[in-house]
């Protein structure tokens, strides 16, 4: 199993598959892009599927969300998410998506294995969308929810990141947006992940203020503590307005929550990061492509998670933003 030395097991593993997107989000990567990987850099479909499969089998892993940047923009990957769920034991299947694209590859992720999707949703204004993203997608990123609901990709979970002067009056309609159509409103605080390294405590919009800002026009009633588990958000039962439904709010810098953590990092290079925030990596793709049996990867796999440390740090004075943008880790 993957235990680190404060007694956490990780059990749900996040796997990159390219560190391309076709948005330019501002509070992940600048306007005119970064510089991706090379090809021969990123792991193969058969090497993905083999270490997705050393941690099923052999260390427990029985979540896997496929992320990017972008994963829709990753050719293989419906056959990539069709052998994952042909492991014994199947892990449950994740994607986390921007949305653009998922339109068209909704249907066949569902035949193919996958469970659900969480699409990226900070605003429902054209103008803003364009402002925020650099690209004219709106459109996209709706259709693309649509065709997951449709092809049965439950329960679609909407990702917002509200920003201060940008969209950070858009928590109600969006909550409104998705409890209409039935989706899980999912409202995250911005973290020091940025290429840019332009991430500033002062002017984030907290959990605190998402959740004053939706009591205005809904009741929001916390649902049990005991219920959340290892999940990242703080959950709501929510009424108002003749809707009703849930909304989480992930309070990754105000209220961390790693004293519950059980996730586990794969980046597209084939390195093992144990926390979104770490420093270090383990590289298993060099042992992968020298030879190294199913065994020797996963004790390097183990060691990597057992270095784990308690948290983040960012409230700490000497806490440093990892060198990866969160477009090359994957979320």
């Amino acid at each position: 199993m993957l235990r680190d030395g404060h007694g956490r097991r990780a059990s749900d593993l996040r796997v990159s598959l390219t560190d391309r997107c076709n948005l330019r989000c501002s509070y992940c990567m600048p306007p005119e892009g970064l510089e991706w990987l090379p090809k021969p850099e990123l792991l193969t479909d058969d090497e993905v599927v083999r270490l997705v499969g050393v941690g099923v089998r052999d260390l427990g892993i029985t979540e896997v969300r496929y992320t990017g940047g972008e994963p829709l923009l990753r050719r293989g990957l419906v056959d990539i998410v069709a052998r994952t769920a042909a492991l014994d034991p199947a892990p449950e299947l994740s994607l986390t998506t921007n949305g653009i694209g998922l339109a068209r590859l909704a249907a066949p992720l569902r035949a193919a294995g996958l469970a659900r999707v969480n699409v990226s949703l900070d605003t429902l204004d054209r103008d803003v969308f364009r402002k925020l993203a650099h690209r004219d997608r709106l459109t996209d990123v709706l259709d693309g929810l649509e065709a997951a609901a449709s092809a049965g990709l439950t329960p679609v979970k909407v990702n917002a990141v509200l920003m201060r002067g940008v969209n950070d009056d858009e928590a109600v309609p969006l909550l409104r947006y998705c409890l209409e159509r039935g989706y899980e409103a999912r409202f995250i605080e911005q973290m020091p992940l940025d290429a840019q390294h332009g991430w500033q405590r002062a002017t984030m919009v907290t959990a605190d203020d998402v959740h004053a800002r939706l009591a205005e026009a809904f009741t929001l009633t916390p649902l049990p503590s005991a219920d959340r588990g290892s999940a990242p958000a703080e959950r709501f039962a929510v009424e108002g307005g003749g809707l009703r439904g849930g909304v989480g709010i992930i309070a990754s810098v105000t209220r961390p929550f790693c004293g519950a953590c059980d996730r586990v990092r794969l980046t597209a290079d084939g390195q093992v990061r144990n926390c979104l925030f770490a420093r270090e990596e383990s590289d298993l793709r060099a042992a992968l492509r020298g030879g190294a049996d199913d065994a020797e990867i996963a004790e390097r796999w183990a060691a990597a998670v057992r270095g784990k440390k308690a948290g983040h740090g960012i409230d700490d004075p000497s806490f440093l933003q990892p060198d990866r943008p969160m477009s090359a880790i994957g979320g």
